[in-house]
């Protein structure tokens, strides 16, 4: 006799959690995800579908197969995962659990998934993040962005929480967490996430902060060029 999982319907998506690494395309003008482990090869979107990481023609997720978006019930579980070396640039994902999915005692596996809510770990520095900063990686037309504050984002490629939710679109929210460092690097201790129909107090701050550094790596930079002018002085 075949054992079959019993069915469910629920009247709403399951949410659940997960980490992955913020994506911004190479052009500027796409965001997405890629994940931490077994489907770190293929980025993702807010609203995307399910591959099979070994190029399988099933759909995800098959029973013998480890494909499919991969998360957990337990929010603490996933901001767990945030505490290993490997993982400190990640953030934290919450999902909305679409399609066919298949149900574990910590977690699901499933067919597409729509992300709700990023939520933006501090920088390395461990003020708190005005902006998700290139990290010096990525994947072949797409580089991989960290959270990062004024002072550290210096002359990077880099977008605001804001910005990263306009440009991956279908209504996702970016929220900053708290820092470590000094006050006033970063947006206020438990700002809430960008409202749905606009900017809010934090998402203006943190572009504002996001602004004064590169002015101020471009005034260092021409300070620098002066120096070596004609008639200046030597160093």
């Amino acid at each position: 006799m075949r054992l079959r999982l019993p069915a469910e319907r629920p009247a709403e998506p399951p949410a659940g959690y997960k980490i992955a690494y913020p994506m911004l395309s190479q052009d500027g003008t796409r965001a997405g995800f890629t994940g931490v482990s077994l489907g770190g090869a293929l980025p993702y979107g807010v609203l995307d579908e399910a591959r099979c990481v070994y190029g399988r023609r099933h759909r995800p997720p098959a029973r013998l197969c480890d494909c499919g978006f991969h998360c957990v019930h337990d929010r603490s579980a996933a901001e767990a995962l945030l505490c290993t070396a490997e993982h400190r640039a990640a953030v934290l994902l919450e999902v909305a659990v679409l399609g066919a999915y298949i149900r574990f005692e910590h977690g699901f596996r499933f067919a597409r998934q729509r992300v709700r809510t990023v939520t933006v770990g501090p920088c390395a520095c461990g003020a708190a993040a005005v902006a998700l900063a290139d990290a010096g990686w990525g994947r072949p037309g797409r580089r991989a962005l960290a959270g990062s504050c004024a002072v550290c984002v210096r002359g990077r490629t880099a977008v605001s929480p804001a910005g990263f939710a306009r440009l991956a679109g279908e209504g996702l929210r970016v929220q900053a967490g708290t820092g470590t460092g000094p006050p006033g690097a970063g947006g206020p201790p438990g700002a809430p996430g960008p409202p749905p129909d606009g900017l809010g107090v934090p998402e203006l701050v943190a572009e504002a902060a996001l602004l004064q550094a590169r002015l101020d790596w471009f005034q260092t930079q021409l300070a620098r060029l002066g120096e070596r002018g004609p008639g200046a002085p030597p160093r």
